[in-house]
């Protein structure tokens, strides 16, 4: 398999169960075709000046955990032939997922919602004991609720069915990256009217409400209407990094990890009524 145009071919290393893409270690890219040691010194050092001057984004570096290994190499194919993410890796069992990711520290995990053993939302939740930044995008097969839920309450991003285009895929990772949620408008609703369903008790919602401050409710009403976060900041007339920082006030108040599971845990202690 070969990279994106501009790249050096990819190499790749060997795992017990699943091939594991690797970038040239020096991040070199193959010399252009025709291009010769006669280029001019005047050229050379245009080349190098327009190389500080637009140095290349970091790639969104990614980890799948698929156990078809036919659909886990379309993915990946598909993922580094983007000029922004890169596979580091990829698992086909729970005891890879949790290796791999130690060993990469990838941005973001590209999983199914069942693998022959371990469930999905099992397996994030051992990621996220070695890493508990890591975005989690599930890919699967379930529709269910169970499995959404499951998926949501073990940190994840984004839950999408496998028959959504690729293209589909690439967005959620970019999405995942930033922090940023993607669901269907249809599952986001199912999620939230069964989370309201599971409502607990009366003391934990007033405590939880009155940690929240007025803009936070605001924020998260809008986060439940599926608004990203340069969004919210145009419909609050407030910043973008003033957007991201309540946010992230509001995750460690819900003791979320995404805000999927902040929206979870609002709609199960009724606290989108209060918004």
């Amino acid at each position: 398999m070969t990279s994106a145009a501009g790249r050096s071919p990819v190499t790749w290393a060997s795992s017990p169960c699943a091939s594991v893409p690797r970038w040239p270690a020096d991040g070199s890219a193959s010399p252009r075709p025709g291009a010769t040691a006669a280029s001019s010194s005047t050229g050379s050092l245009t080349a190098r000046r327009a190389c500080r001057l637009r140095p290349e984004p970091t790639p969104i570096t990614v980890l799948l955990v698929e156990d078809h290994r036919l659909v886990a190499e379309g993915l990946a194919g598909m993922l580094n032939a983007t000029d922004d993410i890169r596979v580091v890796g990829i698992a086909a069992t729970a005891a890879d997922a949790v290796r791999l990711s130690a060993l990469e520290q990838p941005a973001v995990v590209v999983m199914d919602s069942h693998l022959p053993d371990s469930a999905g939302a099992d397996i994030a939740g051992r990621i996220r004991e070695g890493q508990p930044t890591v975005a989690l995008v599930f890919l699967s097969a379930d529709e269910s609720e169970a499995a959404m839920i499951a998926a949501v309450r073990a940190g994840a991003c984004a839950y999408l069915s496998k028959s959504r285009a690729t293209a589909d895929v690439a967005d959620a990772v970019r999405r995942a990256a930033e922090g940023e949620m993607l669901i269907p408008a249809a599952q986001l609703a199912r999620l939230l009217a069964r989370s309201h369903e599971m409502a607990l008790d009366d003391d934990e919602r007033r405590r939880l409400l009155d940690s929240l401050t007025r803009r936070e409710k605001e924020v998260l009403a809008l986060m439940a209407e599926g608004l990203d976060n340069r969004a919210i900041a145009a419909d609050l007339g407030i910043g973008f990094t003033t957007v991201r920082g309540h946010v992230q006030n509001i995750l460690e108040k819900l003791d979320a990890h995404s805000k999927l599971e902040a929206l979870a845990c609002a709609a199960r202690y009724a606290l989108l009524d209060a918004a």
